[in-house]
């Protein structure tokens, strides 16, 4: 016991010198804009250090006017919360003991395979949808990120999903043409598909065998190493109240000389946001590789891309699936935190876009290299012209200063 006396003695004495009670948060903004509403993070581990947390003890974030701030701790163990910071400035939260508020989720998402294993997601802004093994198995051609438009906060994937894949209503649809009901069928069906707008925004983004809105692939000899369907099971990370993420992996498949190189992504969603945040690993890789990240052009808007590789991002105006229809200006972009090498415009030749790729015109890329075993950071989203953005100037705003965020991101400090 004596010669453990030491060690006790040396324990307590580094603990002494950790200051105990609440903690003050510093939160810095360099840039000339302000910066409303992202999220921050703070390590458990650094919070436990200086609160006296036991079983049933609980924290809360205040503001500088001491009022409660919406929180949530992460799978990966850090404490986020929003933030209002004003341009060239700082701000002051404080983390102590106490009784949170209760807060609604603004994120949700999961596996529907009651739709062909589709994973679906959405915040207050937007959501977001990629395939799952199932449609794969039926043959169909589906390679990258889908868009599904809001334009209201609450949460409506769910309701959307139920609608359109209600057995009762589509045994009605069935009986209806059997009977040679055809009209009575259709409009039946428009009342419940998620394909038409019923007041809260809708799905009238083409996908196809394409990149979609601003899924990640390989590149060799400059061609595209399309990924296909998500396998297995998708690893719900975290589900809310204020970030939604999810793990997927995908199958080897054959880039040069490398016949098993399997991806894996964590996608991330976080209230208020436009843009999904995204981290692609590559195993199986054994030579640093391009790699892009693209949005799908189509026919009916070829040249409504911008290319700014300086600025790190791309964006192009989609008139959706139907431009009859009503649908509006979907605004799809990515941002890149780190350097992108090139920004370019890649199009399908006349034949490969009538037998390859459903007819869309060709790809808007963002590329940079992808060094084996490494972690490659970006971020992809939408906006709407009837939610948000009044038109492209409007989305070209957002996405050049959402680029300049995540070029430079909030200065945390703790005290």
């Amino acid at each position: 016991m004596k010669k453990n006396l030491p060690f006790i003695i040396a324990a307590l004495s580094l603990a002494a010198c950790v200051p105990q009670g609440p903690l003050t948060v510093t939160v810095n903004n360099s840039l000339d804009i302000d910066r409303t509403g992202e999220l921050v993070e703070v390590s458990m581990e650094t919070i436990k250090e200086r609160l006296p947390l036991n079983d049933s003890a609980k924290i809360i974030v205040l503001n500088a006017d001491r009022e409660q701030v919406p929180y949530q701790i992460t799978y990966n163990d850090k404490l986020i919360f929003p933030v209002e910071v004003k341009a060239n400035a700082g701000a002051k939260y404080t983390i102590e003991t106490g009784e949170p508020i209760e807060i609604a989720n603004s994120v949700y998402g999961r596996k529907y395979p009651e739709r062909v294993d589709d994973v679906a997601w959405e915040n207050d802004r937007t959501a977001y949808r990629t395939y799952g093994p199932a449609l794969q198995a039926n043959g169909e051609r589906a390679f990258g990120y889908d868009v599904w438009l809001k334009r209201v906060p609450e949460l409506v994937v769910e309701e959307r999903y139920e609608k359109e894949l209600n057995p009762v209503v589509k045994a009605q649809i069935d009986s209806l043409k059997r009977i040679g009901k055809g009209k009575e069928a259709g409009e039946l069906y428009q009342s419940v598909s998620y394909h038409v707008d019923h007041g809260n925004g809708l799905d009238c983004y083409k996908v196809g065998p394409t990149l979609g809105g601003g899924t990640a692939a390989l590149l060799h000899n400059d061609e595209i190493v399309y990924p296909y369907c998500y396998v297995g099971e998708p690893e719900i990370l975290e589900n809310g109240p204020l970030r939604f993420t999810v793990k997927l992996n995908y199958a080897p498949t054959i880039v040069g000389n490398d016949s098993t190189v399997a991806e894996t992504r964590i996608i991330s969603l976080d209230k208020g946001s436009q843009l999904n945040k995204t981290v692609v690993t590559y195993s199986g890789l054994s030579i640093a590789s391009p790699i892009a990240a693209g949005i799908v052009i189509h026919p009916e808007n070829p040249e409504a891309y911008t290319l700014n590789s300086d600025e790190g991002y791309v964006t192009y105006t989609d008139l959706s699936d139907n431009i009859h229809n009503g649908n509006g200006e979907i605004y799809v972009g990515i941002a890149f935190p780190d350097e992108m090498k090139e920004a370019k415009a890649q199009l399908f030749t006349e034949e490969e876009s009538k037998t390859l790729r459903g007819g869309a015109s060709g790809h808007v890329l963002a590329v940079t290299e992808y060094e084996p075993d490494s972690e490659f950071t970006y971020y992809w989203g939408s906006g709407w012209n009837k939610y948000g953005f009044e038109n492209a100037e409007a989305w070209q705003k957002y996405m050049s200063e959402f680029a300049q965020k995540v070029r430079n991101p909030l200065e945390v400090t703790i005290k």
